[in-house]
């Protein structure tokens, strides 16, 4: 399928400080990246949240994310000069679904939605069962997501599958996400995906050799 961009939806679950995460950090992190450089490539809408920010720390700096939604008619993400973010909160809440972000997908036309972040068995899968349980489409990106327990990410991935989700890479959705070589966006792309290749690589053989 090639996405709609004016209904797509890419929610990302970012990690909330640098001492929250003890394993493989810098995987994940490199993932988002990527695909935060994709999602402004073609104008997907990002959703951000961190969760208990005065405790656990904000978003972590190395996304060089705003700190809040990008203004209406900013012009910046129609340009590809960054990413657009259209709700960027904190919450105590362990799901992403929260009214701020799920109040976005309530049309009659169900959307698709990628979820990325920490943690797999916690944040992750409790966002993606919520967002599914409200009848959406949910792709969750497998060398996009981690946990301090390295034996919980297997676990909760097949589990979301088995509730309904895609588990997919972040490479496959990207050229999913595409789906013709003919798009104006496709070399940048390609020149992308070549950079992080090394990374994609070591991602997805550290991460998902359990799998």
């Amino acid at each position: 399928m090639q996405w709609d961009k004016k209904e797509a939806g890419a929610c990302m679950l970012i990690e909330a400080s640098k001492q929250h995460l003890r394993y493989t950090r810098e995987i994940p992190i490199s993932t988002t990246q990527k695909l935060l450089r994709f999602a402004t490539l073609l104008s997907l809408p990002i959703f951000i949240t961190t969760q208990n920010a005065a405790r656990l720390g904000p978003t972590c700096p190395e996304l060089n994310l705003p700190p809040s939604p990008t203004p209406q008619g900013s012009g910046d993400e129609k340009e590809g000069k960054g990413v657009r973010v259209v709700e960027h909160v904190d919450k105590t809440a362990f799901s992403m679904w929260i009214p701020e972000i799920s109040r976005h997908f309530e049309a009659e036309e169900k959307g698709e939605i990628v979820i990325l972040g920490i943690e797999s068995h916690i944040c992750v899968t409790q966002t993606a069962l919520d967002a599914l349980g409200a009848g959406h489409k949910v792709y969750i990106i497998a060398d996009g997501v981690s946990s301090c327990n390295r034996e919980e990410i297997p676990v909760a991935l097949a589990r979301l599958r088995g509730e309904g989700a895609v588990v997919t890479t972040s490479e496959s959705f990207m050229y999913e996400c595409m789906g013709d070589a003919a798009i104006g966006e496709f070399k940048e792309v390609a020149r992308l995906v070549k950079e992080f290749s090394g990374v994609t690589k070591e991602s997805v053989g550290t991460l998902l050799s359990k799998i």
